[in-house]
């Protein structure tokens, strides 16, 4: 291994993005987009104004009126729902078609009264003997379920839902694939249903399907999980639209919260909605085989039939985005980016929860051995036991500042730490410190701390000589762990008050593109977990 001694190296962080189509060859993406996964909403003096008019007078009218309606559906699912197995699909009674005509009226009514005056439904609509699955994207708030109490097609959703008192009762009448978050086979029963259903030639209700499986800002389309394509029957894709001037309706994981959400809504005289049905989609051969290139080819296709970017960006990298402590990660990280490659690279999937500290020790040890030298390619790839691929090279390009192809491995160790643990905040920090402090008294120096939390934040540039003179307050020209954590117990606030005041931040995503260098499917909120080189990748 040939390496080059340095003094100190900084990630690059070029001012063109660069985004990896599954093939690598970076087509998919167009110019930079915001980020997914964060939702800001900004009112004028005039918009606020009407908000409280309507706030004391339309909003508790349509509140009383949508939860009548939905009690009023209670006793036609409970009865259309009696007798009925979970295994076959019982012979239509008047009775039980009397009883979805009537669901479907009490739905339609209230939507009505939740400002939902008109549904624009464009497109021709395929029988379930044509396409047993329809895929909806994109996948942006509750009020998703529109189209679905239109058609009373079967959802997936978690056992639990049908112990909730009416809502639950409501749900079981549109027979839905139930999955157990406490059986540890449950995924793979699901999926097993899902072929089982697609496969019963249109006897079974249609399946609707959200592949991205979670809620985004409907600014792209996220990656789409396998499960709706590994059937290999043709579907059919949904796009949805809210063409509305004031986006109430998005529900992301960082924004207003879900009653904020219906009550802004409710505010709204008018909420357009518009449903559109694409054709149908007839898998290749190559597709039945390849689960994952059928679901990245419909999502082309619905991409351009929205006009949105597409993004291999997952539900894992909206962790990073959501992670709470005092070193939230911005909106325009390049953390991002880098989670996305290390985890498509194979490093950050499959380690079983609770070796993550040792295995990080483990990497944070071997890079401080080579301090003051910097890695090529050749050498990256040797460390993480890696070959040169076009994904590897980009990876690396994260952290060729300079852009003479060399590195300095501890920045990749900082984000490797923030990728698996974003909520561990100061175990990254204490990780570094040990990387980047002096032998003889454990210190580091001002463009060490600008270097670290740099890295940590995935940031082209970071000026902390501000901070470093809070926490040196013995003008010493150096600081240890426990000086920098003294101070962090003090301002726990510290990465907002001194590095991001003038900076955007996690809560104006709208104004913020993706950076490449540093930059953020998983069914359930399951603490994240991370493989690193050297450990075998684990098959979810």
């Amino acid at each position: 291994m040939v390496l080059e001694p340095t003094d100190q190296h900084l990630m690059k962080l070029p001012n063109k993005q660069h985004h990896s189509s599954e093939n690598g060859d970076g087509s998919d993406l167009p110019p930079p987009f915001r980020n997914p996964f964060v939702h800001e909403l900004r009112f004028t003096p005039l918009e606020k104004i009407r908000i409280g008019v309507m706030t004391m007078t339309v909003f508790p009218v349509r509140l009383f009126f949508a939860v009548l309606l939905m009690l009023l559906a209670w006793p036609f699912a409970f009865a259309a729902a009696l007798g009925r197995s979970e295994l076959a699909v019982e012979t239509e009674t008047w009775w039980r078609r009397i009883c979805d005509i009537a669901l479907r009226g009490i739905m339609r009514a209230m939507w009505f009264c939740g400002g939902f005056h008109w549904v624009t439904v464009k497109g021709e609509p395929a029988p379930p003997s044509q396409a047993p699955i329809l895929t909806l994207a994109p996948h942006s708030s509750y009020f998703d379920a529109i189209p679905v109490t239109m058609t009373m097609a079967s959802i997936v959703m978690k056992t639990e839902s049908k112990n909730i008192p009416v809502w639950g009762t409501l749900i079981k009448f549109i027979r839905p694939v139930f999955v157990s978050r406490s059986d540890q086979d449950s995924r793979k029963k699901t999926v097993e249903e899902i072929k089982r259903r697609a496969h019963a030639g249109g006897e079974w209700p249609q399946i609707m399907i959200f592949p991205e499986g979670t809620c985004t800002n409907r600014s792209c389309l996220i990656t789409f999980k396998p499960g709706a394509f590994i059937p290999a029957v043709p579907v059919q894709p949904v796009v949805l639209r809210y063409p509305n001037k004031m986006d109430t309706i998005t529900w992301t994981w960082q924004g207003p919260g879900a009653f904020e959400i219906l009550w802004l809504t409710l505010c709204q005289f008018h909420n357009p909605i518009e449903i559109e049905y694409l054709p149908l989609y007839t898998p290749s051969e190559e597709e039945k085989n390849n689960p994952a290139l059928f679901a990245n080819n419909v999502r082309s296709i619905m991409a351009k039939a929205l006009e949105l970017p597409i993004t291999d960006l997952s539900f894992d990298d909206c962790q990073l985005s959501l992670a709470k402590g005092p070193m939230r990660v911005p909106s325009n990280s390049s953390l991002l980016q880098f989670n996305r490659l290390a985890r498509r690279l194979g490093c950050l999937t499959g380690l079983r929860a609770g070796t993550t500290d040792t295995v990080l020790e483990q990497q944070a040890s071997k890079a401080r051995k080579l301090w003051g030298y910097r890695l090529g390619l050749g050498d990256f790839a040797h460390y993480l036991d890696l070959p040169v691929t076009d994904m590897l090279t980009e990876l690396h390009s994260l952290f060729n500042q300079h852009g003479d192809g060399q590195i300095d491995i501890r920045e990749y160790v900082i984000a490797l730490s923030v990728a698996c643990q974003p909520s561990k905040a100061m175990d990254t920090l204490r990780l570094a410190f040990g990387m980047y402090e002096a032998k003889e008294d454990r210190a580091i120096v001002e463009k060490d701390l600008a270097s670290i939390l740099r890295t940590a934040l995935g940031v082209a540039e970071v000026d902390v000589t501000e901070l470093f003179s809070a926490i040196d307050t013995l003008d010493a020209g150096k600081i240890t762990h426990d000086d920098f954590c003294r101070f962090v117990e003090q301002h726990p606030d510290f990465a907002q008050e001194y590095l991001l005041s003038s900076r955007t931040t996690p809560s104006t995503p709208h104004t913020a593109p993706l950076v490449n260098g540093f930059s953020v499917d998983h069914y359930d909120m399951e603490e994240q977990t991370c493989s690193l080189p050297g450990q075998k990748r684990k098959e979810d």
